[in-house]
């Protein structure tokens, strides 16, 4: 006979137990349980006091969706190894299947959180004018407003799909709400399916005179099921999504070329249909139904949330709160954009003679993008702009670049675009906007091989007089209007031959067969990258062994490659004094003695997304410091087309080291991390408190010319 459920519960409390002490004494820390230390963090937001009730529901919306794409994405993958019997240890040093109770209970305990924080979030509804009612709830005559909603609007869209004898089990989307009822007939019992259609608005609103009800679209449907199932009886209905494996790599071929978009096409469909890996289910759901789920899915407990009743299955349906014109006066109203030092009509300037003069460095959002945009509008029209090469990656829904750039050609300039189509959840939005562009006139790549373009590079080429000038942007962000309002990039934008050159060069050899030459300025994935940061981390080293003055500070999104964390390791036993700014996730651990206690690790997560990565190497007293695309992870050196630039002009240094120097300084919005991988927020109220998110707007960071990063 078996044993017992208790029994079995304390052998699966113990080994997680021992495999949480491996994954503690390991030397590296696991790159997704890092993950939700950092949407922990993420959470935080959302119970910060000096926060608004919208902002902290836009953060709780957000850390929903993050976790639905780390399901996709990272659980996905740890399913590839699962199903197929492969091997895999993580850094932790565990195998597949222990890790992955490990990593489900960790989810497990954040989705307690987020729970919790709805709930207690929800007791301030009524003084914001709004609240979330269920059908039950609302008044005789509301409750008529929404049937006839029901049966107009609802009713019509809803398709019920039946699994029994005679029809096969339907296949159940992806990240979609879906109600399973159960009927009986002629004591027969069945199971049927619901899936609520994407296009419908998450709540039905009720507006009285002050104030604005929102009913949960399911709340509505599960309420009329009975005009569904006719002559049945309903013995019950269970509120539920699935999530599926999106994580995909198309498969090398020799003719993979020519049927490359077919190919992703075929690979995104999967998506809507992959193995299933998560899911959540309402409280008091019906047992047949789960365990008939979790059966046909092939899933665990541990894969499986519940959600509190008083609760939300999906917390992104916030978004459609928090985005209501009603309540856009409480989110916070950003300040101005300040111009860039070299400019001061950042609107109506000739951007070809200015940067003839100076070289133009942007940091985003606390400069706007308008100079970059203005570029590429004189560009498309300028007679004597001869072609303009791009890389892309992400864009924005109403993209100017791409409507500079069609016009660019139908005013006959040559123009080349490397369209990343295989950006995770982009695929489809840059599909449609790359063949718009191909039937405009221009030349598109669709990606080098299976090498995802990350780099974001322009160069624009223009006949003055009897010769040619080129001119160049480089950026460590997307090409993206929107994303540059809230997140935290810095780009350059130049004339400057010697990275003409170098840009021009890549450009070559990523839409043609030509090797390239030793780059000036410039540090590429996957050829130099790792080789060359290695080096740089190394010349610390060997300097802290010389008893010199030594120092890195590396800010980035993630830190995650091994070479490069080993030979940090090897830099701070020497001594050298290595101060890292990392926003997501970091498989280093700092502060272990005899290890990296010479290293310390903070994230800056606040009201922008940190993205610019910013290389600072002291170099005996002629700093380098470098700015670009790449984070320091195994896909962005060996898996990616990458860049990095080291920034020349000394003015321009110092304004990146004064940046540098600002996130070290910031004590608002930063948390440390401490050896065992947990994050503790620092505390402003011990001095005085330093937002970087405010800061950079004050135009006296704009005249700090002395700020060092080693005294």
């Amino acid at each position: 006979m078996g044993a017992s459920f208790p029994i079995l519960f304390k052998i699966y409390r113990k080994v997680v137990e021992e495999s949480k002490e491996l994954i503690i004494k390991s030397r590296l820390i696991s790159r997704d349980l890092s993950w939700i230390q950092f949407n922990n963090r993420v959470l935080d937001q959302a119970q910060k006091e000096n926060r608004s009730l919208f902002e902290k529901l836009k953060f709780l919306a957000m850390t929903s969706s993050n976790v639905d794409e780390f399901f996709m994405i990272r659980v996905g993958s740890l399913y590839n190894y699962l199903d197929y019997g492969k091997d895999r240890k993580d850094y932790s040093g565990l195998e597949v299947d222990p890790f992955k109770n490990v990593l489900l209970g960790e989810i497990k305990t954040f989705g307690k959180r987020q729970n919790q924080l709805f709930l207690d979030l929800k007791s301030n509804f009524e003084a914001h004018n709004f609240d979330i009612k269920n059908y039950e709830e609302l008044a005789v005559k509301q409750k008529k407003i929404v049937s006839r909603y029901f049966e107009k609007t609802i009713f019509p869209m809803l398709t019920p799909m039946v699994f029994d004898s005679y029809h096969s089990f339907p296949i159940l989307m992806n990240n979609i709400l879906i109600f399973g009822v159960v009927t009986k007939q002629l004591e027969t019992k069945k199971m049927s399916f619901i899936q609520l259609p994407k296009n419908l608005p998450k709540f039905f609103e009720i507006q009285e005179k002050n104030k604005i009800i929102f009913v949960p679209i399911e709340k509505i449907i599960q309420q009329h099921l009975d005009y569904i199932f006719k002559n049945v009886e309903i013995l019950s209905s269970s509120l539920f999504r699935v999530t599926r494996n999106g994580d995909f790599t198309l498969e090398e071929s020799e003719d993979i070329e020519a049927n490359f978009l077919e190919e992703l096409k075929k690979k995104l469909k999967t998506r809507k249909t992959g193995r299933v890996v998560r899911m959540e289910i309402e409280e008091k759901a019906d047992p047949w139904l789960i365990k008939q789920l979790k059966s046909r899915y092939e899933i665990e407990n541990t894969n499986v949330k519940v959600s509190s009743a008083e609760s939300f299955i999906d917390f992104t349906c916030l978004w459609h709160i928090v985005n209501h014109e009603a309540f856009k006066s409480f989110l916070p109203v950003r300040p101005k954009p300040v111009p860039p030092i070299s400019m001061s009509n950042v609107e109506q300037q000739d951007m070809f003679k200015i940067l003839k003069d100076r070289d133009i460095l942007l940091h985003h959002p606390y400069n706007t993008i308008e100079p970059l945009l203005n570029l590429l509008d004189q560009a498309s029209e300028d007679p004597y702009v001869l072609s303009i090469k791009l890389t892309i990656y992400r864009l924005a829904k109403n993209s100017r670049v791409v409507e500079a750039l069609l016009r660019a050609a139908e005013n006959g300039k040559h123009i080349s675009v490397l369209f990343e189509v295989k950006a995770r959840f982009d695929e489809e939005n840059n599909m449609k906007q790359a063949l718009k562009l191909q039937k405009a006139g221009c030349f598109i790549i669709y990606g080098i091989g299976s090498l995802k373009t990350h780099t974001k590079l322009l160069l624009i080429v223009r006949k003055e007089k009897e010769k040619v000038s080129r001119f160049v942007h480089m950026s460590s962000g997307n090409y993206n209007e929107t994303t540059s309002k809230l997140y935290s990039d810095i780009s350059l934008l130049t004339s400057d031959e010697s990275y003409a050159n170098d840009v021009q060069e890549f450009f070559n050899v990523i839409t043609g067969h030509s090797l390239p030459n030793k780059y000036n300025n410039l540090v590429t994935a996957p050829t130099q990258m790792r080789k060359e940061l290695i080096t740089l981390i190394n010349k610390e080293r060997e300097n802290a062994l010389a008893g010199k003055v030594n120092r890195i500070i590396i800010k980035l999104n993630s830190l995650q490659d091994k070479d490069v964390i080993i030979a940090l390791y090897a830099a701070s036993q020497a001594g050298v004094l290595i101060k890292l700014i990392v926003r997501g996730i970091c498989c280093l651990r700092p502060g272990r003695k005899g290890l990296s206690e010479n290293i310390s690790v903070k994230s800056i997560v606040g009201e922008y997304l940190e993205h610019s990565r910013i290389f600072y190497f002291h170099n005996g007293g002629e700093p380098k410091v470098y700015f670009g695309s790449a984070d320091m992870m195994e896909r962005s050196f060996d898996r990616r087309l990458e860049s990095l630039f080291i920034i020349m002009d000394t003015k321009l240094k110092q304004q990146v080291i004064n940046i540098l120097v600002y996130n070290l300084k910031d004590n608002v919005n930063s948390y440390e991390m401490k050896e065992d991988g947990t994050y503790i927020h620092l505390d402003a109220t011990k001095e005085k408190p330093f937002d970087i998110h405010q800061e950079f707007y004050k135009e006296e960071n704009k005249t700090i010319e002395k700020a060092k990063l080693v005294d």
